[in-house]
């Protein structure tokens, strides 16, 4: 097991740079969710349904790319996760209802900062859309 663990951590170490930038830039996108969220939750509560909370899960190595980070947002069986890889793109998955097939999918390169922040709109506008609708 040592010599596979060092085999492994050979050919990753040199992903070790992108990863970091990835998380760096998935933290960024974490922090802005938890923002435009607070807003979400102050506006709904005001207006008289305090009950419609989403969350917000940490920043983690992503489920499926070693190369990549992630996280979700929530509400019941209601998800959509963020997904940044080293490679350098951002992906938007969801919404979609835990269990069942992931998707829509939306990427973009991570120089594309205007296109990211509209999608990211788009995608929590149609995540609180689908999670409050009974």
């Amino acid at each position: 097991m040592a010599a596979v663990g060092r085999a492994l951590g050979e050919r990753e170490a040199a992903h070790q740079a992108p990863l970091a930038e990835a998380r760096k830039r998935c933290e960024s996108l974490h922090a802005l969710v938890g923002e435009l969220l607070g807003s979400f939750h102050a506006a709904s509560a005001a207006a008289g349904a305090p009950h419609l909370r989403v969350e917000v899960l940490p920043v983690r190595l992503d489920d499926k790319h070693v190369r990549a980070v992630e996280f979700e947002v929530r509400r019941g069986r209601f998800a959509g996760i963020v997904t940044v890889k080293s490679r350098g793109d951002v992906t938007f998955v969801g919404p979609f209802r835990s269990g069942k097939t992931e998707g829509p999918c939306r990427t973009f390169p991570w120089d594309a900062e205007p296109d990211i922040r509209r999608a990211l709109g788009d995608f929590l506008e149609q995540f609180l859309e689908e999670a409050a609708t009974p």
